[in-house]
């Protein structure tokens, strides 16, 4: 049996109705299998805040990354290795990339360019503010996103997301600028990354459902991973010599925010309904502001304190999770 007829993404040649019977009975199995597990929600709860702790434990990996410059070529070293790390589960899985449609390519691609935009402005970013403000103003795409689908999707947030929308601007002004009048460049820069976080949300909905979640992950990270390498070479005129002394971000990013973290999130969803794991995974920022403090020894002022407090009450408005349990939020 060749790779192609061993892929359950579609192949040029179209297979015999016996072969497709047989493919089909052993993806099923092998989906069965794989959704054994989270079997309660306790474990699934688990898994996000994991997810959400090796996000925000890059946030302070990423910020010591930025001080020395090559933010693109960073970006590009880190995904594509993170990608590489996702492969042996294709291979394990028997998916033939050689066999992957156009469709494939086209829904990845556009994840991937997204993710190219969204993490290009997080990076620049975080070298003009501190890890703890990135990890929570990064949260925001939790409240971006509905205003994106009210704007391209005709359907208008509920008025709990208005509200919520109101406090996490407030939470944010006086976690990024302490109560002064002008927000500083990199917080605008990391403001910027989340709304392309936020399309990347919207891009990963609408193709979620019709792509191999490990092909899906490994196909983004590899598009944003070529086009931040090829644009660090280009621009920067970095060499890998350049990461000598960064090593250490690189492989634990690559490891924990790419290829754990965007593995383990759709695993967790599984079981927890989509409101409670936002929640969940909008935790990142605090494990931001405690790795920011653990390993960078960045502190926040009072003031600060209470953005960060106002931010993460605005998520939960956001979900509306205490206000509408009847609706299964």
């Amino acid at each position: 049996m060749n790779c192609g007829e061993r892929s359950e993404i579609e192949t040029p040649k179209r297979p015999s109705p016996l072969a497709k019977e047989t493919l089909m009975n052993r993806l099923e199995g092998n989906l069965s299998r794989s959704l054994s597990f989270p079997r309660t929600r306790l474990e699934a709860d688990l898994i996000l805040i994991l997810v959400a702790a090796l996000w925000g434990s890059s946030f302070a990996a990423q910020r010591a990354a930025a001080a020395q410059g090559e933010v693109l070529f960073f970006n590009g070293v880190r995904y594509l290795l993170g990608a590489s790390l996702i492969l042996p589960v294709l291979l394990i899985r028997r998916l033939c990339l050689r066999t992957l449609s156009r469709r494939v390519w086209l829904g990845g691609g556009l994840a991937g360019l997204a993710m190219f935009f969204a993490a290009a402005f997080q990076q620049y970013g975080i070298q003009f503010t501190t890890a703890a403000n990135a990890g929570f103003i990064t949260s925001l795409y939790v409240m971006i996103v509905p205003f994106l689908m009210a704007a391209l999707y005709r359907k208008p947030p509920r008025a709990m997301t208005w509200l919520a929308s109101l406090i996490a601007t407030v939470g944010m002004f006086l976690l990024s600028t302490e109560g002064h009048l002008t927000l500083s460049l990199g917080d605008r820069w990391v403001l910027l990354g989340a709304l392309m976080w936020a399309f990347h949300v919207l891009i990963i909905d609408r193709i979620t459902h019709q792509l191999d979640l490990y092909i899906l992950a490994f196909t983004q990270a590899t598009v944003c991973g070529g086009l931040s390498l090829v644009s660090g070479l280009w621009l920067e005129q970095a060499k890998f010599g350049d990461l000598s002394g960064i090593w250490w971000a690189v492989l634990w990013t690559a490891v924990a925010s790419i290829a754990l973290g965007f593995t383990l999130q759709p695993l967790g969803q599984r079981v927890a309904p989509p409101a409670d794991a936002a929640i969940l995974l909008s935790t990142e920022s605090v494990f931001a502001a405690l790795f920011g403090w653990l390993i960078l020894g960045e502190g926040l002022s009072g003031i600060q304190t209470l953005g960060c407090l106002l931010m993460l009450a605005a998520v939960l408005f956001a979900q509306g999770t205490f206000f509408s349990p009847s609706k299964g939020l």
